[in-house]
């Protein structure tokens, strides 16, 4: 899942050019994929990019430095102004191990990260040559870089990977319960496997997977009820479904469906 994509980018029409591109087959235990957005605005001009983030890390890349983004517990925004880019890998729960030993410490914040040679390269690659030719040798050299630096899973973050791919595909499971059960660990063994390779509870990565698909379901599906969609992402019942949406995103789902059919970002 690369360009076609857009859980998580709750207003999409208001993107500049962006694009997801896949990690090479191996780092799959590594990287779910890169994203490069590139903008260009005018003067005095703001483009606000607002996100229902994965339940992950991110590994950012931009001209002022790298950064480490945790995973957020709402949705979260960023004010883009003049001209720039970024070069960010989604990052798999193995991977988050070999960048930091509690990744609750960095959720909802995002810290400056050392990583010798990785800016210089990716600067280089994004400053020069066409669009396509930029992104192929900014991922190339990312893809690079994250296989000389960053430890490949172990049997603890492969099955940490395996929850992720799990909770993110299946919409019967609904509870850290199913998620033991199709593990074959405990469920204290899931809530370990959470803290140290996420940094939020499973109960939330689950919540946040499916409240990414019902807010992608009521923008690109306009005939689509509230209702129909609970049923689908396995909730007992509308009201739970609104509550969770609005408890994360600050308001209802028929609000978010009123705003992206007029982009109104107003309340």
């Amino acid at each position: 899942m690369t360009d076609g994509d857009r859980r998580g980018v709750l207003y999409p029409v208001r993107l500049p050019t962006f694009h997801r591109e896949p990690a090479p087959p191996d780092l799959a235990g590594l990287v779910r994929w890169f994203w490069i957005p590139e903008w260009d605005l005018g003067a005095g001009r703001t483009s606000r990019q607002e996100v229902l983030a994965f339940p992950a890390s991110n590994l950012v890349v931009q001209p002022a430095g790298i950064t480490l983004s945790g995973p957020t517990t709402t949705r979260s925004h960023r004010d883009l102004t003049g001209r720039g880019w970024a070069v960010g890998a989604l990052l798999r729960p193995a991977a988050v191990a070999s960048l930091t030993t509690d990744p609750r410490s960095v959720r909802d914040r995002e810290i400056d990260v050392e990583a010798r040679g990785l800016l210089d390269l990716v600067r280089a690659a994004m400053t020069e040559g066409d669009p396509v030719t930029r992104r192929q040798r900014a991922t190339e050299g990312y893809a690079a870089w994250i296989a000389e630096h960053i430890d490949p899973p172990d049997p603890d973050g492969a099955l940490a990977n395996d929850m992720e791919d799990l909770v993110a595909a299946d919409r019967s499971v609904t509870r850290v319960e199913h998620v033991a059960r199709h593990l074959g660990v405990s469920v204290r063994g899931v809530q370990r496997l959470a803290r140290r390779y996420v940094g939020v509870t499973p109960h939330a990565m689950i919540r946040r997977y499916r409240l990414q698909e019902t807010a992608q379901r009521l923008r690109e599906d306009p005939a689509v009820t509230v209702g129909a969609v609970a049923v689908e992402m396995g909730y007992s019942d509308q009201a739970h479904l609104c509550a969770d949406f609005r408890s994360v995103l600050g308001f209802t789902p028929t609000t978010y469906r009123r705003r992206t059919r007029g982009d109104d970002a107003g309340e």
